[in-house]
């Protein structure tokens, strides 16, 4: 179901910029313009460098009609690849399914046959899977959800049909279940919302036969006799890197949902009473370093912590859920994805992985990241609305967090002290396509008032945002969104500011043809503390520009340029930074990729961006690499980045920030070498080098491995190991010589989402001085080889989900 679309390379870090003067500028104008020009912009249509036509939607996807059933088929029904006696002529038969990848608008290489019926309590989707070769099946006995790079076959509900968001199903030949919303807009489905469902596959001599049986209780659609839902259903065949729908959903349209089909036939069903309930309880053992005051670092822990808690769903007239948590727990949250942290300007987004945030987390999704929920680190309880009723979308969020006041010493005037957040939103559909929403977000903390804050860092009292944005769909291949908020900041010294924030994009998607241009306006005084926010004071222009030249052939099944320029300056007018990066890609069968890129840019940083600097400097930056990655084979899929330029070293030994030769390499492995094992493997290095003397200013590496084996579809066992090690050169920067290592073992029994055993033990080790000495500059001492564990924990949680 994920499908590989990622053709553009990501933003950087802080941005970059169109130059205005330049040779660079130039270059940059004349690709941009190649990709735009009317003779590269004909989708559709077949000319000297394009060997692939979008076939034309002259095939008619008539609307399902599900026929109601007695009682529902199992999959012993279906394991001879035919729907048995006592089921035939009494369910749908959906086929005449298309490829969107590789070759857009072909048949589906593999006859499919699904079969879809409704009992009244229950959705039944079955899919008779064909295949020429069984062998090339790609499935895997893994953890929930993950199987992306497996062959399966699913069904997403658009049970609002509202084309913006849908509620999706899928499972590979394993019979492993992938469940959450399709929010269409997003990069990627959103897997944390879980349902409860039931599903069972087989593999047969001819293919596979995959049956799903949902209840309406899990699903939440208007209060009507006669229910009309969007629909679209999918198969992928992974060896083929194939993905087929029907409806065609091709790629010359903007969206998934927006090209769903209607179904119809279901009357007089009811999600009835949904109610949830899922106590816990959780029992650890740790020791921990203690460092809240950085005067006095120490040890603490306790040999038995208990917890308990409570999460709670009830689903209102069918269309609004109510969540509620009670202290909740995320100790069996699997640690973050690892990323490159030294020698940043700004912070680094670690995205959230805890279950209670990430569920309907689309209904506070802006163009401005409004909602950041892990600034909310350790709640006390958290309570959302959110749903729909008719066109009107509504989400509200109120939480507490502990944080602020656990996270300081005893004598700080914080201490105890909580912060509130809540978060209001409402959006209104109208057209077709199109949206318009309010949004209102406020966090309050409450601090001792002081009178400077020369020596203590200004606390914000509260911080208030609020404003209006819109999504507008001009055609199926343009689309525009719009966002203006006003927020309002109190510090404890008394003093307060206010700003705003602007943002506009315009994007344009079709077969051929990629582009979008992005502009952004934050003032001075603008402040988000509920939101993901880097700085304010800065206007941005970006854009993206992508063209691809298909082929027909069974390797090579596209190729072309793609260009992205970006410029950042101030409201005083300062030129800040600007980027012009450009890439061409190979893509090709199996999911394969390869790409060489290069990029130019500048930066300017300010006395007011680093002290020692006595006014504006410039550092230019130039990079060049590629990257790459295979799905190729069954056993393993690989890729990586591989980048060489120029820098800024912002960590210096003295002085201002300083150019730097960097070099950086990003490269991951999975490998299957037994039924039910996966490895994950991840090695991060990131280096900066004196342009003069090519000493070493330092080293970064990251290392990390992820083994997962699954016993059966409910038991796994998951041990991951990491190592992080920051090599320095103390003559040429004020990092200090860090080494870090992490092993976590976890043990799931995982009957269904919500009923859980976890079984856990992490521990933290670092090169730290068993003195917990400072250095002049505070920093616990380091030293060279030896480590300390300075954080471990042993945990048990059960927890059991009760649904009426």
């Amino acid at each position: 179901m994920r499908e590989i679309i990622g053709f553009l390379r990501h933003d950087p870090v802080g941005g970059g910029v169109l130059q205005y003067s330049g040779k660079s500028l130039v270059g940059a104008l004349v690709g941009l313009l190649l990709l735009l020009s009317p003779a590269f912009a004909k989708d559709g249509k077949k000319n000297a460098k394009d060997a692939i036509t979008i076939a034309p939607h002259d095939l008619q996807f008539a609307n399902l009609h599900i026929p109601h059933l007695d009682q529902g088929p199992v999959l012993a029904d279906f394991l001879e690849m035919k729907l048995s006696p006592a089921f035939a002529g009494k369910m749908l038969k959906v086929e005449k399914f298309q490829q969107r990848n590789p070759h857009d608008g072909s048949p589906i290489s593999e006859k499919t046959e699904f079969y879809l019926g409704y009992t009244d309590k229950n959705l039944y989707v079955v899919c008779v899977c064909f295949e020429a070769h069984p062998t090339q099946l790609r499935s895997h006995m893994v953890r929930r959800e993950l199987i992306n790079d497996d062959d399966q076959i699913g069904v997403v509900l658009d049970t609002f049909h509202d084309r913006k968001e849908g509620l999706f199903f899928f499972i590979n030949p394993h019979g492993i279940q992938q469940d959450g919303v399709w929010v269409d807009g997003n990069h990627e489905p959103d897997v944390s919302y879980d349902m409860v469902w039931n599903s069972a596959a087989k593999v047969t001599n001819e293919g596979w036969v995959g049956w799903i049986e949902i209840p309406f209780r899990s699903l939440r659609f208007p209060p009507k006799d006669d229910q009309t839902w969007g629909i679209f259903l999918e198969r992928d065949i992974r060896h083929n890197g194939e993905y087929s729908f029907y409806p065609h959903i091709g790629t010359n349209t903007q969206g998934f949902l927006t090209q769903e089909t209607d179904v119809d036939g279901l009357k007089q069903v009811s999600a009835g009473r949904n109610m949830t309930f899922t106590p816990y309880t959780t029992i650890r053992a740790f020791r921990e370093l203690d460092d809240r005051d950085p005067a006095h670092p120490h040890f603490h822990g306790k040999h038995i912590e208990p917890r308990v808690g409570l999460d709670s769903k009830i689903v209102l007239k069918d269309s609004l859920v109510l969540d509620a948590t009670v202290n909740p727990d995320f100790s069996q949250v699997e640690s973050d994805e690892p990323q490159v942290t030294v020698n940043q300007r700004f912070e680094v987004l670690f995205p959230e992985k805890r279950p209670f945030f990430l569920e309907n987390s689309s209904f506070f999704t802006t163009p401005i990241n409004l909602v950041f929920t892990r600034r909310i680190v350790d709640p006390e309880y958290g309570v959302r609305l959110t749903g729909k009723v008719g066109r009107w979308g509504l989400g509200t969020l109120f939480a507490d967090d502990r944080s602020p006041g656990r996270s300081v010493a005893s004598a700080d005037p914080l201490s105890g002290n909580k912060a509130y957040y809540t978060v209001l939103r409402v959006t209104r559909d109208f057209g077709k396509d199109s949206s318009v929403g309010l949004i209102y977000t406020d966090r309050e903390l409450h601090t001792a008032p002081v009178t400077t804050c020369t020596d203590t860092p200004c606390l914000a009292g509260f911080n208030r945002v609020g404003g209006m944005d819109a999504r507008l769909r001009f055609s199926p291949k343009w689309s525009a969104t719009l966002q203006l908020v006003g927020g309002a900041t109190k510090f404890n010294d008394g003093t307060r500011q206010t700003g705003t924030s602007f943002n506009a994009f315009l994007e344009r998607s079709s077969h051929n043809l990629e582009y979008n241009v992005m502009y952004q306006d934050t003032t001075p005084g603008f402040e988000t503390d509920t939101g993901f926010f880097r700085r304010p004071d800065v206007r941005r222009l970006s854009q993206q520009g992508q063209r691809r030249f298909w082929r027909e052939g069974k390797v090579l099944l596209w190729h072309g340029p793609s260009l992205f320029t970006v410029n950042h300056w101030d409201h005083k007018g300062t030129r800040l930074e600007w980027l012009a990066d450009s890439n061409y890609r190979f893509v090709f069968a199996r999911d394969t990729v390869f790409a060489v890129f290069a990029s130019l840019g500048h930066e300017r940083l300010r006395p007011v961006d680093f002290t020692s600097l006595t006014a504006n400097q410039d550092y230019g930056h130039h990079h060049n690499g590629f990257f790459f990655h295979s799905n190729y084979f069954k056993q393993f899929n690989l890729g990586g980045e591989f980048t060489w330029g120029r820098d800024t070293n912002y960590d210096p030994a003295i002085g201002p920030p300083v150019l730097a030769d960097s070099s950086t390499a990003n490269f991951f492995v999975t490998v299957r070498p037994v039924s039910g094992l996966t490895i994950d493997n991840t090695y991060l290095l990131t280096r900066l080098r004196n342009p003069f003397t090519q000493l070493n200013m330092f080293n970064n590496h990251i290392i990390r491995s992820k083994w997962n084996y699954q016993f059966t579809k409910e038991f796994s066992l998951r041990v991951i190991g990491q190592y992080n090690s920051t090599l320095v050169n103390p003559a040429l920067t004020s990092l200090q010589n860090a080494k870090n290592l992490n092993f976590d073992v976890l043990f799931t029994y995982l009957l269904h989402p919500g009923t859980a055993i976890y079984v856990g033990y992490n521990s933290n080790l670092q090169n730290l001085d068993p003195s917990l000495g400072l250095d002049p500059s505070g920093n616990i001492l380091r030293t060279r080889n030896s480590y300390l564990n300075d954080g471990r924990q042993f945990f048990v949680k059960l927890s059991y989900r009760f649904q009426y």
